[in-house]
């Protein structure tokens, strides 16, 4: 299979969404939990700038922006369950954005906005697993999506397969994501993406096809 990524096009204001996934602080401030674990891929492709450049953009361009968020933790969350994952085992243990923490809060950069849509949590990796986001987007009339957040080979690979099953266009934006290491970076954007994504491009290049550009 080829792995030539695939060619942006246009976007259409009122068909195009920008999906922000896990805008926590537990993963994109100093002293988040999961903060140390993509500080050196989040750093070496200028991250939040990328993120602030995306967002601002893409409410000049007045599309929508939907933030989807992963479950905020609570004690004794997978208790009882017959198949709970090790990562979510973990991140329970770890109490990973959990509940009235500071860790379970938005970065105040990519908190949302009036007019922005929360989606309910997700429990595993994707957002549209038993959440209303593809609902949410089929009211808006949305057809593209575009992916920017955290990261890039677990919540965000997963949100958009999912996506492209729905039917839905889907844009990854390979500096606007981080992951764990270098190499779960490149398996996202350069070996699983272009199986199903039908755009992977960086913050530039969307910047240039994003209407009010």
């Amino acid at each position: 299979m080829s792995t030539q990524r695939p060619t942006t096009e246009a976007y259409d204001s009122d068909r195009t969404a920008l999906l922000f996934v896990d805008p926590y602080n537990d993963f994109l401030s100093d002293g988040g939990k999961l903060w140390p674990s993509v500080a050196e891929v989040a750093n070496s492709v200028g991250l939040h700038g990328n993120l602030r450049a995306i967002v601002a953009a893409v409410r000049i361009a007045r599309m929508p922006v939907f933030i989807v968020p992963h479950h905020r933790a609570e004690p004794g969350d997978f208790d009882g369950w017959d198949h709970p994952t090790p990562y979510q085992r973990g991140t329970a243990q770890a109490q990973v954005f959990a509940k009235g923490s500071w860790g379970g809060e938005w970065h105040p950069d990519f908190a949302p906005r009036d007019g922005d849509i929360v989606v309910k949590e997700h429990w595993g990796s994707s957002g549209f697993a038993n959440t209303d986001l593809d609902m949410l987007l089929k009211q808006k009339r949305v057809s593209h999506v575009i992916l920017i957040g955290l990261i890039a080979n677990t919540c965000i690979e997963s949100t958009a397969r999912f996506a492209v099953e729905l039917g839905y266009h889907v844009t990854l934006v390979r500096d606007a994501t981080a992951a764990f290491s270098h190499e779960a970076m490149h398996a996202a954007h350069n070996i699983d993406a272009p199986s199903f994504a039908h755009a992977v491009v960086t913050t530039v290049e969307l910047l240039a096809a994003l209407p009010g550009k």
